[in-house]
């Protein structure tokens, strides 16, 4: 069994080789890529990009630099129009090195691709979503290799909300926040520190990873131009450099729409700049709408939450009408839905958040009882022979009898997006992509094989069901019969009905 390969554009290379002091997550992913065994290839594509470079000394020292990374060569034949029908439009030489890339990664040759370019991620995710799930951010590719080989000692992040004068103002990421915004410290103090606003943190070896800074506002005495008379601004939505990738951003956002959802916000919204782009593509993605720039000439990202029932749209999935409408999601008539039962050890994987919290040493306070997270987008790994199909599908998960609590009880509402099949363990490896939250160990116990695929099925984390179905009310209200089911059961309309009768969602099910 081969061991994975990490393919990194040009922009990662000139991130661990540029003469600037190297940041620490760059570091992290060769350190962790070496422990392992696990490849970090280059392409020519990337080599003749470097051999562009204008810049005569620039250009001597990358490509000396370059030589120490195993290359993966072009392959022979492959022309610009092929590329370019797979891999959309090529219009410069930047282009082509992308398309080469994926390419690729296409053909799996390479595993995983790492990369900071936006673009190139837009690119792949246009492919299908699987296969964008396998171009990783820099800090996405750390936190993937550190899932997938140091299970055991990865410490999940925890969402913490806390009062704005309880951080302390050396974090490092106050420094960026500083050079973004000049008169940052006497916003700070003024708007913040004396108004003890409520902030939500992310906390990484006990310095702030993540931060968000919310404020009620009202019509007449805010930014946003959508229609509503409840408003959340969130002033500021920052992750530290080193952290910045898509599954800490998500983590989040989550937080965000879901308590605006909750608390019957009817707008949400924040300012960024262009510079920005991994936020603007994930608030995009999320259904955030660019409405005007202000004064001070940032983007202002608005979007409109409705507490009424999401109803399917003419020529619209009902996936993505979930995903720009999130957190709602569409019911009823026309949706199909499943319970999809799942082990106790690998619900605590993908919904940690539900696992009874613990009692830890916390930055804010002695000690403080901390709920863990992670992304709206998941992975789930099975066998069941049931087959998905529709998205935006409801799937209600079933945990079976556990040690801990809740056991036997429907907890969680997933939006279904696609479904694949791994007929190996390097082919689940790929499939499972950038979302996953299975160790390695974990993977190759799963035995995929030709004769025994395992099913790897998409998903957004929609909502948990508070409190959870029991098992008593599952058969009471006829989902279940006596027994739950051993495998993914498909639900019918009025089953579908009785399991959100039972949730408190923010909207109209």
């Amino acid at each position: 069994m081969s061991a994975p390969r990490y393919l990194i554009d040009t922009n990662v290379f000139i991130g661990l080789e540029d003469h600037a002091e190297v940041a620490p997550v760059f570091s992290s992913l060769l350190q962790l890529a070496t422990r392992h065994s696990v490849g970090v290839f280059v392409h020519e594509a990337a080599i003749d990009d470097i051999r562009r470079d204008k810049d005569e000394a620039r250009r001597r020292v990358s490509l000396s630099k370059i030589q120490k990374f195993p290359a993966i060569k072009k392959t022979v034949g492959i022309d610009q129009a092929a590329l370019e029908a797979k891999f959309g439009r090529i219009r410069k030489a930047n282009d082509l090195v992308d398309a080469t890339l994926l390419h690729a990664l296409d053909m799996e040759v390479a595993d995983f691709l790492v990369t900071e370019d936006q673009g190139l991620h837009e690119r792949a995710e246009r492919i299908s979503p699987t296969f964008g799930a396998r171009v990783l951010y820099v800090a996405d590719a750390v936190s993937l290799l550190r899932t997938t080989y140091e299970a055991i000692d990865v410490v999940l992040p925890a969402v913490v909300e806390v009062e704005a004068h309880t951080l302390p103002q050396d974090d490092p990421i106050f420094e960026s926040l500083r050079s973004d915004y000049a008169p940052f410290d006497t916003w700070w103090r003024d708007k913040c520190v004396k108004a003890m606003r409520k902030c939500w943190v992310v906390m990484d070896d006990k310095r702030i990873a993540g931060l968000v800074v919310r404020k009620d506002e009202k019509p007449g005495d805010t930014d946003a131009t959508l229609q509503g008379d409840k408003i959340l601004k969130v002033c500021t939505f920052k992750v530290r450099p080193e952290s910045r990738g898509v599954k800490l951003g998500e983590l989040l956002l989550k937080q965000v729409l879901w308590y605006a959802q909750t608390n019957k916000h009817d707008v949400v919204y924040l300012t960024t700049f262009p510079t920005q782009a991994t936020l603007i593509s994930l608030l995009e993605y999320y259904g955030f709408e660019h409405t005007h720039n202000n004064k001070g000439g940032e983007m202002v990202y608005e979007k409109s939450l409705s507490r009424s029932r999401l109803l399917p749209e003419p020529a619209v999935s009902l996936f993505d009408l979930a995903r720009r409408n999130y957190p709602r999601f569409a019911t009823g008539d026309g949706v199909a839905a499943y319970a999809i039962p799942i082990q106790e050890d690998f619900h605590e994987i993908l919904f940690p958040e539900l696992v009874p919290p613990v009692i830890q040493m916390s930055l804010f306070s002695d000690s403080g009882a901390q709920r863990p997270g992670n992304t709206i987008r998941k992975v789930y790994l099975c066998r069941a022979p049931a087959m998905i199909s529709q998205p935006g599908a409801l799937l209600f998960f079933y945990k079976g009898k556990s040690e801990g609590i809740p056991s036997q009880a429907i907890t969680t509402v997933g939006v279904f997006e696609e479904m694949s099949f791994a007929r190996s363990t390097e082919e689940l490896r790929r499939l499972a992509g950038g979302r996953s939250v299975y160790s390695d160990v974990q993977l190759r116990m799963m035995n995929a094989s030709e004769d025994r695929p395992v099913k790897v099925i998409n998903f957004l984390l929609a909502a948990h069901l508070e409190p959870p179905m029991s098992l008593d009310a599952l058969r009471q209200t006829n989902v279940f019969a006596e027994r739950p089911p051993q495998s993914i059961k498909n639900l019918a309309p009025a089953q579908q009905i009785s399991v959100l009768e039972r949730g408190t969602f923010g909207f109209a099910t």
